[in-house]
């Protein structure tokens, strides 16, 4: 019987990968570009280091118009004086940062990271005094391969030393949200040292170290945002893009050449979009997470369109389903629709609960080492605990009264002045006639108003008054 042998070939092993678990990193040298993204990204910088830089010097009141004092616990945004009893607000204010954060993902991706983070701020920054020192990327490029010698000792030197100035200043800046700059400088300029000048050298170093030196290692490594964007997204997010139907395949041609002629796309592979990106991304490959939709290689793609005549929007914002070639009306998005709600309902509670705050704050508390006593013939006398709390700056000279009960009058304290921005606790006794029978524990009430008669600051605070046995 004859038997017919298949001879099944070897499968040759998969060839190991070459590339190291950890690679060195290749130190990315933007070039400069222009335009619409790039202008907005540097309006941006400058209004934010103007609020960042200026509001420590900006007076208001006798103080700083923004004044984070620690060391008295008290938080002044110009008129606005937070105490250590309105940390509500300030959770408020963070849940309406983060809920604004999710809403602009959910809409336009990574808008925050691209234009307003002060990693991206600090960078461009640093970019830009870079640039005034070694010229742009080409220059650059070629001065990293040169030797060390004195003109690259030069510019290197003056680039460093110009980042370590901006990252001084910028500490200094950062303390003075915290102490008021016009006492702290000359302070320390006569040798007093503290804590301040740690939390300056620390800010400013890590200024130096993450916009400086780090740069795009930390939005690709350090920042959890860019991992979990991805959750807030969908194809109908709008995103920074490259338009695959319109530019491949791609290929360099003349000016002026007929690229369908010629089998190609839009796309000249000039390589312009990847060389202008922080971070070193290639957008022609996709949407990346080390994308932080900056705009660059928008606005440098735009310009090589115009020089050839092409239309703009090769590369662009636009959601994944447009990409895709689907122009059809957006899909709803619950997502959008629920933080946009939670947004609305975090900034109404928020702002309601600043305009409903009182501008002084009081707690009746009785005294338990007292609870009634007879004060002379037919009186019996109470004595109270106030805690009386101005959350305005300016003084006020306040009176108060007892409601409810017949004859009742306070004995001393009836008139006291509160200095601004204070948190007092003051004994208050009240009297009022014994009286026959009725009952033990009587309520009434303590009305706080301006001396001066005016109703601004009134407040009204329940109580109880005790009779002897």
């Amino acid at each position: 019987m004859n038997t017919t042998h298949r001879v099944i070939p070897l499968q040759a092993a998969p060839a190991a990968d070459p590339s190291p678990l950890l690679s060195p990193r290749l130190k990315i040298q933007p070039r400069t570009v222009h335009g619409r993204y790039t202008n907005w990204r540097w309006a941006l910088v400058w209004l934010t280091q103007l609020v960042f830089y200026g509001l420590p010097w900006l007076p208001w009141n006798g103080r700083p118009a923004v004044l984070f004092s620690l060391e008295t616990r008290r938080f002044y945004l110009f008129d606005l004086v937070l105490l250590p009893q309105d940390l509500v607000f300030l959770s408020l204010l963070l849940v309406v940062s983060a809920l604004l954060l999710f809403f602009v993902t959910a809409i336009a991706g990574r808008l925050w990271c691209g234009f307003a983070c002060p990693q991206t701020v600090y960078t461009e920054m640093f970019l830009w005094l870079e640039a005034r020192f070694e010229g742009d990327r080409p220059a650059r490029l070629r001065l990293d391969a040169a030797r060390w010698r004195a003109p690259k000792l030069l510019r290197r030197g003056g680039k460093h030393l110009a980042w370590v100035a901006l990252a001084l200043w910028t500490g200094i800046s950062f303390v003075g949200w915290f102490t008021p700059l016009r006492d702290w400088l000359p302070a320390l300029a006569g040798g007093e040292l503290g804590w301040g000048v740690f939390w300056a050298l620390f800010y400013g170093g890590f200024t130096y170290l993450n916009a400086g030196l780090l740069r795009e290692q930390v939005c690709r490594h350090m920042c959890p945002y860019a991992r979990f964007q991805g959750s807030m997204m969908d194809v109908d997010t709008r995103v920074v893009g490259y338009d695959a139907r319109r530019g491949e395949a791609r290929g360099r041609r003349a000016r002026g050449a007929d690229p369908k002629a010629l089998g190609l796309g839009d796309c000249v592979d000039c390589s312009l979009c990847v060389q202008v990106c922080p971070t070193g991304v290639d957008i022609r490959k996709g949407l990346q997470f080390d994308c932080i939709s900056c705009g660059a290689c928008i606005d440098a793609c735009d310009k090589v369109m115009d020089k050839l005549g092409y239309a703009r929007g090769l590369v662009r914002f636009a959601t994944s389903r447009a990409l895709a070639g689907d122009n059809g009306p957006a899909a709803t998005r619950p997502r959008v629709r629920v933080y946009g709600l939670l947004l609305l309902a975090a900034c109404t509670a928020l702002a309601v609960g600043l305009a409903d705050r009182a501008p002084f704050r009081v707690d009746v508390m009785r005294d338990r080492g007292v609870l009634a006593r007879e004060a002379g013939p037919g009186w019996v006398e109470n004595v109270y605990r106030l805690q009386v709390v101005n959350a305005s700056e300016k003084t006020r000279q306040l009176q108060v009264r007892v409601l409810g009960l017949d004859g009742a009058e306070v004995l001393d304290g009836a008139r006291f002045e509160l200095p601004p921005a204070a948190e007092r606790t003051l004994p208050l006794n009240v009297r009022a006639p014994a009286g026959d029978g009725g009952e033990r524990v009587r309520p009434i009430r303590f009305e706080f108003s301006a001396a001066d008669g005016s109703d601004a600051a009134r407040v009204e605070e329940p109580s109880t008054f005790l009779m002897p046995r």
